[in-house]
């Protein structure tokens, strides 16, 4: 069996350790939920809305308990993991209204009967877990799809394990049925016997490249429904905004809050040419400068936490020092944090106007300035991406806004406000490298269900009238 364990980054102290799922144990958890589903599916819908307010119920009792493990496992302050955990049970409510509005079952009179919409489940659904939002991400799956009556098999990130094992235990306390959610611990390894066991949905939050290698594995195979939230090189542009010091504000929550390890942050700063763009830039690397980054339990509370490991640092350090190697201004260097481990880099910012620099995600805390001359030359620059998830405005004049929303190719799309900016009773996901057009949130509903149609009337009638070029 191999052994893993994970550990908190702003410290090095061991959180969990454990045996990763052989692809046995992966096939096991698989038809336990294969052999739960006919029954779960079956069930009154009030029964699956009891089972899930049990769990909220559950993550309401022990949200202390999760809100440290969260910040244990990724390094996210305590301010921040407890928002998570409060979304995580906001989700329930917010399932049930979606399912209600966007599924469920309608019917309509007709001439010969009635015309009824159902929607009916995929059946197990594999659900492959991030470490950025351990909780939030793959509980925004999970209910949902035990809404719909799918049983599920959970796969938490490998960086995230404990509070994998946390979300088993609240779903054992709820009391559902065996089989009907299933926790299977472990890597990649484990994540491959996964997707290999005869599952019937991906439901995955994660990089565009593993979204990219799950879309070529399953393109022969479409019975599986694949629900892919993928990352981003998102945009945000400053154009005829007056006041740089509240431009900043905005600029700093889109980039920087959580390290950058958001899908939804702002990689991408583009603003005009000339004084007024140099006065964003500016007031951004001010701000900056007071972010104050540290363990998630330091007092007083810091504005974020270290990245999630030394591993992830180094790379990020990498990919920045590329784009400098290629001609990219330092504008604020990173680098090491005071005397924390080597999680902990401070924000970088680096101006690539006229630089040929990749159109990757960096998942840290850089960010990348260009300036352009015209709005028109903003927008294409903004779009100038193979990716499509999130992007943003700032902006005095709602003109400019009128025609960002006409053009901008993204899913998220916000007007003075931060790119990060989302809620859970709207839709959330992306278009390109950023997704597959089936955005989660609100409208996870969509993906855990496929409709019936179905024309129905109440006894056998002749409908020989109803054919036509019969003989006499």
């Amino acid at each position: 069996m191999t052994q893993f364990h994970s550990t908190d980054p702003a410290t090095g102290e061991t959180n969990w350790q454990g045996e990763a799922a052989s692809p046995a144990e992966v096939q096991a958890a698989v038809d336990s939920a294969r052999a739960a589903f006919p029954d779960w599916a079956d069930r009154p819908r009030q029964d699956r809305i009891d089972a899930v307010k049990r769990y909220q119920a559950v993550l309401k009792e022990r949200a202390p308990q999760f809100a440290e493990a969260i910040a244990r496992e990724t390094g996210k302050p305590l301010w921040e993991t407890k928002t998570e955990i409060a979304a995580m049970q906001g989700k329930v409510d917010i399932s049930i209204r979606a399912y209600d509005e966007r599924t469920g079952e309608r019917s309509s009179d007709t001439a010969f009967g009635r015309a009824v919409l159902r929607h009916r489940p995929h059946g197990v659904a594999a659900v492959l877990g991030p470490f950025n939002f351990p909780g939030h991400l793959p509980n925004g799956h999970i209910v949902p799809a035990l809404l719909a009556g799918d049983t599920v098999v959970f796969k938490p990130s490998e960086e995230t394990p404990l509070v994998g094992q946390l979300m088993a235990e609240a779903f054992a306390a709820a009391d559902l049925p065996e089989g009907v959610v299933n926790v299977v611990q472990g890597g990649r390894d484990t994540g491959a016997a996964l997707l290999d066991s005869g599952i019937d949905a991906l439901m995955f939050t994660g990089s565009g490249a593993a979204g990219a290698h799950f879309r070529r594995k399953f393109a022969d195979d479409p019975h599986v429904i694949l629900a892919l939230e993928l990352g981003g090189n998102n945009p945000l542009v400053v154009w005829d905004a007056a006041d740089a010091e509240a431009v900043a504000g905005i600029v700093v929550q889109s980039a920087f809050i959580t390290t950058g390890q958001r899908c939804s942050c702002a990689r991408r700063l583009i603003v005009p040419e000339g004084p007024h763009g140099d006065a964003v830039v500016e007031a951004v690397a001010a701000l900056s400068d007071r972010l104050v980054f540290g363990r998630w339990n330091d007092e007083p509370e810091p504005y974020a936490g270290p990245l999630i490991s030394q591993k992830a640092a180094e790379a990020a350090l990498k990919a920045l020092q590329e784009r400098i190697d290629a001609g990219a201004r330092v504008i604020r260097a990173s680098g090491p944090v005071g005397n924390l481990p080597g999680a902990f880099v401070r924000p970088a910012i680096i101006d690539v106007t006229g630089v040929d620099v990749p159109d990757e995600e960096m998942f840290a805390p850089f960010l990348q300035v260009r300036r352009v001359a015209s709005f028109e030359a903003a927008v294409a620059e903004a779009n100038a991406t193979r990716y499509g998830l999130s992007a943003g405005l700032v902006s005095d004049d709602p003109a400019n806004w009128e025609r960002f929303i006409r053009r901008i190719r993204a899913g998220v799309v916000n007007f003075n406000r931060p790119t990060t900016g989302a809620a859970g009773d709207m839709p959330f996901g992306g278009l390109g490298a950023s997704g597959n057009h089936r955005p989660s949130a609100y409208y996870a509903a969509d993906y855990c269900a496929y409709p019936v149609a179905s024309f129905e009337a109440g006894e056998v009638k002749n409908i020989e009238s109803e054919i036509k070029g019969l003989r006499p």
